[in-house]
């Protein structure tokens, strides 16, 4: 059997069984249309993204169709596949499925929806949304940018978020910064310059908001601030560089459409997001959650803290930390026990066997897991996950074909194990001169 996962084959598993269709009231968002239907719609937007093999999911698809119609004229209902479009997903911050956002009058500050997962409850809660939008329509407030017409229309635009830089103030500011620049270089006199200076100042807004300020939109005015230009070799009006700490720059040849440059830093700001989260298994609640929401939960069983202290068994989880970053942008779940804490577990995935540490990739859905037969190391774990993600390595069915009973433990105080205490034997009150000789 091969251990489909990646993009390939969720193209494939769309293609038979997408959650929504054309037929649906519900409306497919993706990279291509989610800036023109929601970010400029003047109306409000309730959006799901989802992954098709998420059963939560699956499990949802009926009530929101169901509200989708409901609503129809009133509210739009979308979805996002956030597996398939996975920079769509991370520029909302997703990180689990389903997540609802409510895209009300403000298009930069979508609202997490924390409600029921029935249709009454969504229809009731896209309602309570309209209502509050409407009463700020009402007193005078327009609820803040949402579409940048406003920018263009006017010629001007809010250049509030566009940091400009100079000679002086440039490598302080940009040089080994931990967050991504775009920098334009630009003339003033420059007609091209002019026509991008909105577009840049939109975009500039935008992406603050939804990389909180981890990719910085800037300009510097080339014919002032020579030092730079001659460092960059400007020899055109606009340039745009981007510059990531530890990286030579590079020219940002996209388009200069505010949509343009909004995916590109969006794309820039999902390389450098965080790596998910390390969990340990101390309860059902942590494996089922972490293995529902994602495609692929990668479970580690490392040796016992006695066998290894607290520095060894960091070392194990720094490993883990490390290609947790590195396949970031699958969006697996990345989890952790101690050998014979969870041993129904271990059983259930064949682990044991090889010794520990010990790792298996599970797909939840498919209830089928691979092993790491190889080394528990940098090298030996990414061969592992580099032939899952392209579908290859052999897999077997998770033994009972359900996740075993998980045992609540404590979690690992970080610290070296202890023995355990003995009880001491008190001497004190045997003479040893009273025994008979005869009997030692």
């Amino acid at each position: 059997l091969l251990f489909v996962v990646g993009t390939v084959s969720c193209t494939l598993f769309l293609a038979v069984n997408g959650l929504y269709s054309a037929s649906d009231d519900v409306i497919e968002l993706t990279p291509t249309n989610f800036n023109k239907e929601v970010i400029q719609s003047e109306g409000l937007w309730l959006v799901e993204f989802y992954a098709p093999w998420c059963g939560h999911c699956q499990r949802l698809t009926p009530e929101w169709k169901k509200a989708a119609t409901a609503l129809k004229g009133v509210v739009k209902v979308g979805a996002v596949d956030a597996d398939k479009h996975q920079s769509l997903g991370g520029q909302y911050g997703v990180r689990g499925f389903p997540t609802i956002k409510i895209f009300g009058a403000n298009k930069n500050k979508a609202e997490d929806y924390q409600g029921g997962r029935t249709s009454d409850a969504i229809v009731e809660a896209a309602l309570s949304a309209l209502r509050s939008l409407v009463k700020e329509r009402l007193s005078g407030r327009s609820g803040g940018y949402s579409s940048g017409k406003q920018s263009r229309e006017s010629g001007g635009g809010d250049k509030k978020d566009v940091i400009e830089l100079t000679d002086d103030s440039f490598d302080k500011n940009v040089i080994n910064s931990d967050d991504v620049w775009m920098v334009e270089f630009y003339a003033p006199w420059c007609g091209h310059c002019k026509n991008l200076e909105p577009e840049w100042a939109a975009a500039a807004t935008e992406v603050k908001e939804q990389t909180k300020g981890k990719v910085k939109l800037a300009a510097v005015d080339a014919t002032v601030n020579q030092m730079l230009a001659s460092r960059y070799g400007i020899r055109g009006f606009p340039t745009i560089k981007i510059f990531q700490k530890g990286e030579d720059p590079v020219d940002y040849d996209g388009g200069r459409t505010r949509s343009d440059i909004i995916a590109r830093a969006l794309d820039l700001f999902s390389d450098n997001a965080p790596p998910p989260e390390l969990l340990e298994i101390i309860s059902e609640d942590v494996l089922k959650s972490t293995c529902d929401a994602h495609q692929l939960c990668i479970i580690s069983v490392l040796p016992h803290i006695l066998d290894t202290g607290a520095s060894g068994r960091n070392s194990y989880l720094d490993v883990m930390l490390k290609m947790a970053e590195k396949y970031k942008k699958k969006m697996w779940g990345w989890l952790w026990t101690e050998a014979g804490a969870q041993s129904d577990l271990e059983s259930s995935l064949g682990i044991g066997g090889f010794g520990y540490p010990a790792m298996a990739a599970v797909n939840a859905r498919k209830m089928k897991f691979a092993l790491l037969k190889g080394s528990f190391s940098e090298q030996g774990i990414n061969e592992f996950l580099r032939e899952l993600s392209v579908g290859r390595g052999s897999t077997a069915p998770v033994g009972g074909g359900a996740f075993p009973k998980i045992h609540s433990v404590e979690p690992w105080d970080g610290k070296d194990g202890e023995l355990p205490v003995e009880d001491d034997i008190d001497l004190s009150d045997v003479d040893l001169d009273d025994w008979d000789k005869d009997e030692l």
